[in-house]
């Protein structure tokens, strides 16, 4: 055994005794010395014990030496007798110091580079742009602008400058940077005088938890074990490989805040992140770590709570577990906050005594450790940590609540536990109580919450059916904020300037809607002095856009993150030069009730009439602009109209005149004035649901074919903004399973009318049959995707065969009920009535045509049919229709694209367009050059506001493939050709919208709906 090894002694040897004498080692003297050997042995033994005790006290000294340096113990003797380690204790004692730190906003001044920077990544000059600072001009500032100058925009523009980006940062803000001055490997991209902003920042949004497509295995946004969840993480589910990373930054969008989801009260940690992937996107790895947009701010932190319908919808089990209600989740927060508090109680007084303790010792110059007077380790949880850090202030809140009594009760907890609020996300009520936002604790320190909102998506369920399409501007002149977000998969990320766009058009200042998604943002993460702004030492995040940024359709160029262009080869839409909006101060008043005119209008100031059928050479007669004069609702005049502008002058000076028992025509002036056909929303659920998730609002769904007609219902919220926004006719299906699904035969029916019993409310009480081919159709009798499509093809065989029968037999005997849905198809397999397919994927799309084209061979061999017989098919959906467009546009199929553009929410709309700076167009695009009939669908009724903006996107993003007649023609006319309607609402002069400003444009408003049945509505 290696007694070395196992920490003994080692062994005497004889090479341990000292050397003799040199004549002592010669043989013939050893006899006469041996007993001077033995004496010598003796002295060798007395030598060693001298030194095995001068060993012993050597080491004594050493320990005792070692002891009094205060790192030197390994363990302490606490108070209560316990042996702790002496490096924990002091490690909660730092600790005790982190817990007191309150976070900063990350520092952008003054870095050297960004710390995201890769090196060896070129320095980039953008030469020739017009840009958007984000602030007021400097010199502005210093010439004594006030706050209040501020926030009324003073100071804001635009400015040409080239901007200097090296290291990640931005360096210099200059007109006229000469290239000589920069570094040699400097790259030059030249802007061509085009609009350049900070990248746009989503506060809200799940992106890459709630991954695109949508598939149960990758689906990471709610931990939902528990109610109360705050020792979650979003990084923990954030996958770096999510397509739609990648979209939604083709938007402009560089930064996102990823937040768990609304599944609990507390949901847990949410993280800043960039939307930069892997080496191709300039960083040097592909990690989740690398996409985090602060690595050298840690200490920012943030947090997602929910309150509302969401939490009790997923813990509301009776007898299991709650809340059921929103007084059980006051108790959930109450609790958890208690809970937590009680947690930083215990920390901050052991940090106290551990802290008296190393006084005391100093004092006394006490031997032995400062720890020697506690009783344990400081206390640590897990599951608390996070929760007690907001009671700190050291994480910021973000709190997703809808309603009156969600905001006032938890602007309540932040009084009672003292933590303040970043922002309310959703707040579709904050607009009601801006007072009570202002109550939130610290709000005198930090400012009040900022409301995250949709700019118009709402009705979806009961607390967002109290809403405003006007609540940013309400908000804002409270002084408050808001921020404009996805919610991502809810909205398209890659689009959410969109929504600050509609924000300008509902009348929140333009600069305060491009602040909506830059700067104010950037300021409620804690990195307002990063990003948000084009400055130097802020980070290089920057988008260049092919028109204004808050116009209808505006795109990205290139896109930079941290300096870095992220497209190789960026796709740029054929635009013409495009100059910034002149914001419009008439958007800033937010319209009137409807004027009761008894249908007698005269409007002046109208510059261009976009129906069909019009002479243009006598409207071009009248001058720039003309008048169009309406009685009785019916329009009666275009062009001059002197006679009857007259007529109105006459009765607007009489006005006043209470006698006047016949009061004459109202006279509106127009600036920019346009006269259009009214919209016809197709594809939602309009006047068969009022509150989507809402069953006693709804009609209802299930696998009975069904009439709209017997389930309609009018005078709802919907309906009423449909008209509002120039929606006068709608076409709706029953629903089959979920969302945009359908199943039945649609109506069509007028927005306006108060029943159906109203001459002219209805104009199709059977428009179409439909039928759902998406992933919904997988149920019931129809598992499969191929049994849903065998089970359509074998109907339709039926219904031809039942047709034939019934000709061979005698029509007097014939009996079938008409309202089955044998005798609906035996219409559509007759061409009398057309078809409508629910579809998405390219694949189902192919079916369907050989089940058309199956059907009418079937047809043509019977003596039932003609040859000529043709099934008029529509699909709608469409979003890989485009795939098979040449197809479509040879069987004379038309396309209702519901979205206009998808972003691959599903599996079956994984191969979708998402357009520039990604894709050359999009479905339209294609569908339109195969020579594709195409319409704009509705998958969600919240849209109905937006039908004339999403022509405009097909407008301003087509190319030139597109008149503005035809344009407007996707949300009107063309549904009408869809649905062989095409001579009904084209040449009907009680349809019709005014408005003011173009309809495709951002800046227009309807002034007027002509609703069909012989009325007029007119906004002031």
């Amino acid at each position: 055994m290696d007694t070395k090894e196992n920490g003994f002694l080692p062994p005497y040897t004889a090479t341990d005794e000292p050397p003799l004498p040199r004549w002592a080692k010669h043989g013939g003297f050893h006899h006469k010395f041996h007993g001077y050997r033995r004496a010598m042995r003796r002295r060798a033994r007395r030598v060693r014990a001298a030194v095995f005790v001068a060993c012993l006290i050597f080491v004594g000294y050493a320990q005792w030496q070692y002891s009094t340096r205060e790192e030197a113990p390994t363990m302490v003797t606490l108070a209560n007798g316990s042996l702790l380690s002496i490096q924990k204790l002091e490690a909660d004692l730092a600790t005790c110091a982190a817990l007191k730190q309150q976070p900063q906003s990350a520092p952008g001044a003054g870095r050297a580079k960004n710390a995201r920077y890769v090196d060896g990544k070129p320095a980039t000059l953008i030469r020739n742009a017009t840009v958007w600072a984000g602030e007021p001009d400097e010199s502005l500032l210093v010439t004594g602008l006030s706050p209040e100058d501020v926030r009324a925009g003073k100071g804001y523009g635009w400015t040409k400058a080239d901007v200097y980006v090296e290291h990640g940062l931005i360096q210099r803000v200059e007109a006229s940077i000469d290239v000589a001055s920069l570094s040699e490997s400097a790259q030059v991209w030249e802007a061509h005088g085009r609009l350049l902003t900070a990248g746009i920042i989503d506060m809200h949004s799940h992106a890459g938890v709630d991954s695109l497509p949508e598939l149960r295995g990758n689906e990471d946004t709610n931990e939902l074990s528990a109610d109360i969840t705050p020792y979650v993480r979003s990084t923990d589910g954030i996958k770096p490989l999510d397509h739609q990373i990648k979209v939604i930054k083709s938007g402009g969008v560089t930064t996102s805040l990823v937040l768990p989801g609304s599944g609990n009260n507390i949901g847990g940690e949410a993280f800043v992140i960039k939307h930069a992937v892997g080496r191709n996107d300039g960083r040097d790895e592909l990690s989740i770590a690398s996409l985090l947009a602060a690595p050298d701010a840690p200490d920012l932190r943030y947090i997602k709570m929910a309150c509302g319908e969401n939490a009790k919808r997923v813990y509301g089990k009776t007898g299991e577990h709650g809340p059921t209600s929103r007084l059980g989740e006051a108790w959930e927060f109450r609790h958890a906050f208690e809970q937590a508090s009680a947690y930083v109680q215990t920390q901050d007084d052991w940090c106290a005594t551990a802290e008296a303790a190393v006084v005391s010792a100093k004092k006394k110059a006490k031997q032995g450790h400062w720890a020697h007077s506690l009783t344990s380790y400081l206390p640590r949880e897990l599951k608390w940590d996070t929760l007690a850090a907001v009671l700190r202030g050291q994480v910021y809140v973000n709190t997703h609540c809808y309603t009156v009594p969600d905001l006032e009760s938890f602007v309540g907890y932040t009084n009672e536990f003292h933590f303040n609020v970043r922002a309310f996300h959703h707040a579709h009520q904050t607009f009601l109580v801006p007072e009570v936002l202002k109550r939130t604790w610290g709000a005198d320190k930090y400012g009040p919450p900022a409301s995250a909102l949709f700019a118009d998506n709402m009705y979806y369920k009961a607390e967002s059916q109290v809403a405003t399409e006007y609540a940013g501007k309400i908000l804002w002149d409270h002084g408050l904020t808001p921020v404009y977000v996805s919610d991502n998969p809810v909205l398209n990320a890659q689009h959410v300037l969109f929504e600050a766009a509609k924000a300008y058009r509902y009348g929140l200042p333009y600069h305060a809607a491009l602040a909506s998604v830059t700067t104010a943002p950037a300021e409620r993460l804690g990195l307002g002095d990063r990003i948000g702004r084009i400055k130097p030492g802020f980070d290089a995040d920057i988008a260049v856009w092919d028109s204004d940024p808050l116009s209808v359709g505006a795109a990205p160029v290139q896109v930079w993150i941290d300096g870095n262009a992220q497209f190789d080869d960026p796709v740029e839409l054929a635009k013409p030069a495009s100059t910034p909006i002149v914001p419009d101060e008439k958007l800033a008043t937010i319209p009137d009730e409807p004027i009761d005119t008894k249908g007698n209008v005269v409007f002046t100031g109208v510059t261009k009439v976009l129906l069909e059928g019009q002479d243009e050479a006598a409207l071009e007669s009248a001058g720039s602009s003309f008048v169009v004069a309406v009685s009785g609702g019916e329009i009666v005049c275009l062009g001059a109209c002197t006679e009857h502008v007259e007529a109105a002058q006459k009765a607007q000076k009489s006005e006043k005149n209470e006698k006047s028992a016949t009061p004459g025509p109202r006279l509106v002036a127009l600036e920019d004035g346009y006269l259009t056909y009214a919209f016809t929303a197709f594809g939602s659920l309009l006047g068969l649901n009022e509150i989507d998730a809402e069953s006693d609002t709804d009609n209802g769904s299930g696998d009975v074919f069904s009439r709209a007609i017997d389930g309609l219902a009018f005078g709802g919220t919907k309906l009423r903004v449909a008209h509002r926004y120039g929606v006068t006719r709608a076409v709706t299906a029953p629903k089959f399973h979920g969302g945009f699904t359908h199943f039945g035969t649609s109506a069509g029916f007028l927005t306006g009318a108060a029943n159906q019993l109203e001459d002219g409310a209805i104009f199709a009480t059977d428009a179409a049959v439909h039928y759902t081919l998406t992933l919904s159709a997988k149920r019931g009798s129809t598992p499969s995707i191929s049994s849903a499509v065998g089970a359509l093809r074998a109907k339709l065989l039926k219904a031809i065969k039942e047709a034939e029968k019934a000709d061979k037999a005698d029509k007097t005997e014939n009996s079938t009920d008409p309202y089955t849905e044998a005798a609906f198809l035996g219409k559509v397999v007759a061409g009398e009535l057309p078809l409508v397919i629910t579809a998405h994927s390219a694949d189902a799309i192919a079916s369907i045509l050989s089940v058309k084209t199956e059907v009418e061979a079937a047809a043509a061999a019977t003596a039932a049919s003609s040859s000529s017989s043709k099934i008029h098919l529509t699909i709608l959906g469409g979003a890989e229709s485009f795939l098979v467009a040449e197809e479509l546009a040879a069987a004379h199929v038309g396309v209702v694209l519901a979205p206009l553009v998808s972003y691959r929410t599903s599996w079956e709309q994984r191969r979708a367009l998402t357009g520039a700076p990604l894709t050359n167009g999009t479905a339209v695009d294609v569908l339109l050059d195969a020579g594709v009939v195409v319409g704009i669908g509705l998958e969600e009724d919240w849209v109905v506001r937006d039908l004339g903006l999403l022509a405009g996107i097909a407008y301003a993003n087509g190319g030139g493939r597109l008149s503005e007649r035809a344009a407007l023609a996707l949300v009107s006319t063309n549904i009408d050709k869809l649905l062989g309607l095409d001579k009904g609402a084209a040449t009907d002069p009680k349809h019709f919208v005014v408005h003011e400003g173009n309809p495709l444009a951002i800046n227009s408003r309807v002034k007027a709906v002509g609703n069909g049945q012989g009325r007029l509505t007119v906004f002031a």
